[in-house]
């Protein structure tokens, strides 16, 4: 994990206006939410690994499933997980598991992430920056 000091920590928004504003240019929340947080992620690389910019936000006011949720903020990072190819050595599971878990589990959850991407991170953070404070 690389944290990216941004100046949107800390800054509160409606959910729904925030997702408005961060759909149009790539990015998606995560499937790692609940109730009072969350993120929204931007794949930088789906390769031999993947690379993405995390942007996690904590329910301030409501729960992220109900209408009129706001949201604040947290520093931006990036994460670089490497998946394991071939036979799942561990595939102990049954069908009914098999049908809920079809991925392995990466060999390196929070694998070094190459320069390049850091570089490509930082430039996500500096446009966040701009498409979410310049329009408050």
């Amino acid at each position: 994990m690389f944290k990216i000091p941004s100046k949107v920590e800390g800054k509160q928004f409606e959910l729904y206006k925030l997702e408005l504003k961060l759909k149009p240019i790539g990015y998606t929340i995560g499937g790692n939410w609940d109730y009072d947080h969350g993120a929204f992620d931007y794949k930088l690389n789906d390769e031999d690994s993947y690379q993405f910019l995390r942007v996690p936000f904590s329910a301030i006011d409501g729960e992220l499933d109900s209408g009129g949720c706001k949201v604040e903020i947290g520093r931006p990072f990036l994460l670089s997980h490497q998946y394991e190819y071939g036979i799942d050595e561990h595939g102990d599971t049954g069908n009914f598991s098999g049908t809920l878990n079809q991925f392995q589990a990466p060999i390196d959850s929070d694998a070094d992430i190459p320069s390049p991407y850091i570089d490509r991170g930082k430039q996500l953070v500096a446009e966040l920056e701009k498409v979410l404070l310049s329009t408050e």
